[in-house]
């Protein structure tokens, strides 16, 4: 009569693993967002600081392209910064979900969410 009650204390290590899986996703999302990458365009003459969350935290601009005559030039520059660091962003918060997927022993594609 009690037989399946079995999968009663499997059902709690799945809550439990589940539970050290949020909180350990939690802890990576506060990582992210203190962890800095830097996108640059122009051989470096503008240079984005973004968060590995994808939020923007600055810009460096060299002076030395602050022409009148070149603005759009400067725009198109700033924006391929911005673009260049959204995008190690991106592939540094991949690369750390992926780190602690294996860490949980998840499959390497499983599709964490965030």
């Amino acid at each position: 009569m009690l037989k399946g009650l079995g999968g009663i204390g499997d059902m709690g290590k799945m809550l439990k693993a589940a539970q050290e899986m949020q909180g350990k996703m939690a802890e990576l999302q506060e990582e992210l967002g203190r962890t800095v990458v830097i996108g640059e365009a122009g051989a470096g003459l503008v240079k984005a600081r973004c968060t590995a969350k994808g939020e923007v935290t600055g810009l460096d601009i060299d002076p030395s392209i602050l022409v009148a005559s070149e603005k759009e030039v400067v725009e198109d520059l700033i924006i391929a910064a911005i673009k260049d660091a959204q995008v190690k962003a991106n592939a540094r918060s991949q690369s750390e979900i992926q780190r602690m997927a294996q860490a949980l022993g998840l499959p390497p594609d499983m599709k964490l969410p965030f």
